[in-house]
């Protein structure tokens, strides 16, 4: 791995690394929040289930402006988390937690999404389908 000279892991972070990363991290969860979702037997209990976990779009909405705002008002000293030593004030710690908060928004958004879509299949199955519960 490249240092700079002030001992930070080159290349620094890009947004799009993050976004993506962020994102991937999100499909990989709507894998436990299916089997969650088909592990609820109860119709009513399954549907106020998946409308709990929807509420995690709104704090990934929040986390993610939170997150864009920190990279923006770091001014293109974004760090890795590994890279927390390397920070000298209390005012630099703002380059590690905007990249944080921007992947664990993104995080949060998607599986909140897929949460409210789920919601909306398990609202709109037939009675009687392995859906319905």
């Amino acid at each position: 791995m490249a240092l700079d000279r002030d001992g930070v892991v080159l290349p620094r972070l890009r947004p799009a690394e993050v976004v993506r990363r962020g994102a991937a991290f999100g499909l990989l969860g709507v894998v436990p929040l299916m089997v969650a979702t088909l592990s609820i037997s109860g119709h009513s209990d399954r549907r106020e289930f998946l409308s709990g976990v929807s509420v995690l779009v709104f704090f990934g909405a929040i986390f993610f402006v939170i997150g864009a705002g920190f990279w923006w008002a770091s001014a293109g000293d974004i760090r890795r988390v590994r890279d927390w030593r390397t920070l000298t004030s209390q005012a630099a710690s703002v380059t590690v937690v905007g990249p944080v908060f921007l992947r664990s928004g993104l995080f949060l958004l998607v599986l909140g999404a897929a949460a409210l879509g789920l919601y909306a299949l398990v609202d709109a199955a037939p009675h009687g389908s392995w859906l319905h519960g």
